[in-house]
């Protein structure tokens, strides 16, 4: 009787984490749909845009509400360790040596993503400071000619992403670095 407590435990908790993950996968993909759509026709009628910007100006499901790239982070993160809870175990039946290629893979991804965000906020900070100096509050629309001039990215949306970037990558070095506990 208690084996099969475990069992249906098991089994909703997994359900659970399936149902987040396609949640959050739906999601994901609406977010990035209406970004391309609405970044398509920003660019065709100006001949520009901003990587990201129409993530930080669109605010849902009302105006003063979250902006989407906050969703979009938020969900990147769930569907991310929803994954991790679903196959997690997985992990473990991976040689060691392609287990050992693999954390470093993502120890190199966490620790490029961690100077990322630091950068990002630094210079969004840098810059709020000099608007500030100036009498302007120009929060969400502050972006950086970099890497490419011809396209500049919002420093929100690079910093809110590259954010979860380095707890995704965190987590995934994480969950492959850790010891096995001994079953007792």
């Amino acid at each position: 009787m208690h084996y099969s407590s475990i069992a249906k435990d098991t089994t909703s908790s997994r359900k659970i984490y399936l149902i987040v993950f396609y949640i959050s996968a739906v999601i994901m993909a609406a977010i990035t749909m209406y970004a391309l759509y609405a970044s398509l026709i920003e660019y065709l009628s100006t001949g520009k845009t901003v990587i990201g910007d129409v993530l930080v100006t669109t605010e849902f499901p009302v105006k003063g509400l979250s902006k989407l790239v906050t969703y979009l982070m938020i969900v990147s993160v769930l569907a991310w360790y929803c994954v991790t809870k679903l196959g997690g175990e997985k992990v473990k039946d991976v040689k060691p040596s392609v287990k050992a290629v693999l954390q470093l893979i993502v120890l190199v991804i966490a620790v490029v993503s961690l100077y990322e965000f630091v950068y990002n906020f630094v210079v969004w900070s840098s810059l709020i400071t000099v608007d500030a100096m100036q009498g302007v509050m120009k929060l969400d629309t502050i972006n950086v000619p970099y890497p490419n001039p011809k396209v500049p990215w919002n420093l929100v949306f690079a910093t809110k992403m590259s954010l979860a970037a380095f707890l995704i990558s965190a987590h995934g070095f994480y969950i492959m670095a850790r010891k096995k506990r001994p079953e007792s």
